[in-house]
């Protein structure tokens, strides 16, 4: 077993998820991060509750595999340990304020001069430049101002996502960069400013219905549990008192499913045809589909839909997938230590097989700081 990122630094001023995440990937791969949290409380989101044994249940997903250092960078002497920290290491990464680490002395620009070796990426809402670049932007904020929220939920009723798309998108970009950045260095032997907004990462989600609104001049209505380009595709009752997530993403589908159902004549229905069609018809298939759904149970539906190569799914409560048979039976969870006590936590999903995934603990807050002072402390010659 080997750890692809073992020796690589990471050295993040980080906060909330976007930035924790995608350094959290890169513990997972064995690289060493050294979290630098201000002194005042540390990360905000170590605050939002209790529930792992103390640990506040984002702080434990976002933050397994790092070390704590409480350090105030305002200050010349903590702000000096933290260049003499970034002189050894390979990533620095942040998601501060805006004009917050420049305010500091510590731009992108100004590191990338000091430290040419470094893959430095700076995380903000809505990038340099442009008449947003000053706000502070939360995941529901750009969620709203990048369209999401206009086509999530139902006419009239839109709604955020639960998860937060914006941050962990964001955070994956981050990620895959960085591994490129790293990858890149090591043919030209210098790091790379890596600048990545929220916004634009929120932008290319929406590309095809950015190009449906180019092209047709036609704003796409949100369809709850549906999708806005394929029809029939959404979540129906079950007579079993359950929820079926099933439908058609070709024509060809289509017609497997009519002949699933028993409607097989549908198949002459000229304005059923094409997909194109079936979503203009989008309430008449949905009916047609709902009724054939009530009448059976979700077992039998199921069956009905893998026999005939129609995808298919239930609908589960987050307390479903804690216990979900697939994630359990291919042995997705493992033990991290958080301050507290044991937690399970998920593997990575994107691991080589001879590679072996970061298992380390959940600091506490502040917990290296004096081992890493101590490590980076100025030599009696300087």
């Amino acid at each position: 077993m080997s750890r692809p990122l073992g020796g690589i630094t990471v050295v993040s001023m980080e906060q909330a998820i976007s930035a924790p995440l995608a350094t959290r990937h890169l513990a997972d791969l064995g690289a060493r991060v050294i979290k630098v949290e201000q002194p005042r409380g540390g990360d905000s989101t170590r605050h939002y509750d209790s529930v792992v044994h103390g640990t506040s249940a984002h702080f434990t997903w976002l933050n397994y595999g790092k070390e704590s250092v409480a350090l105030d960078v305002r200050a010349d002497d903590d702000r000096a340990l933290l260049r003499r920290i970034l002189a050894g290491a390979d990533v620095f990464v942040s998601n501060l304020a805006p004009g917050a680490l420049g305010r500091l002395g510590l731009g992108p620009d100004t590191l990338y001069r000091e430290f040419p070796q470094l893959v430095i990426v700076d995380i903000s809402g809505y990038g340099r430049g442009g008449p947003l670049d000053h706000k502070r932007a939360y995941d529901l904020l750009v969620q709203a101002e990048g369209g999401v929220c206009s086509v999530t939920g139902f006419p009239g009723r839109p709604a955020k996502p639960g998860v937060p798309v914006a941050d962990i998108g964001t955070a994956m970009y981050v990620y895959s960069t960085v591994l490129a950045a790293l990858f890149e260095r090591e043919k030209t032997g210098t790091g790379a400013v890596i600048e990545i907004a929220m916004l634009d990462v929120i932008a290319e989600y929406m590309g095809f219905l950015l190009n449906g609104q180019i092209h047709t001049g036609t704003s796409p209505e949100p369809v709850g549990m549906g999708a806005p380009i394929v029809a029939p595709y959404s979540a129906y009752p079950t007579r079993d008192g359950q929820t079926a997530v099933l439908g058609t993403t070709s024509d060809r589908e289509w017609l497997r499913l009519i002949e699933m159902i028993g409607r097989p004549e549908l198949a002459d229905a000229e304005h059923l045809t094409r997909n194109e069609d079936r979503v203009a018809a989008r309430a008449e298939v949905d009916e047609i589909v709902g009724a054939w759904c009530a009448e059976h149970t979700l077992a039998e539906i199921q069956e009905c839909a893998d026999a005939a190569g129609i995808g298919n799914a239930r609908y589960n409560t987050v307390a479903d997938v804690v216990a979900h048979p697939q994630l359990k039976e291919r042995g997705r969870w493992r033990q991290i230590q958080t301050p507290g006590g044991p937690s399970p936590a998920l593997l990575p999903p994107g691991l080589a097989r001879h590679w072996e995934a970061g298992a380390g603990a959940v600091p506490a807050f502040g917990q290296h700081t004096d081992a890493v002072r101590a490590e980076f402390a100025v030599g009696p010659s300087a």
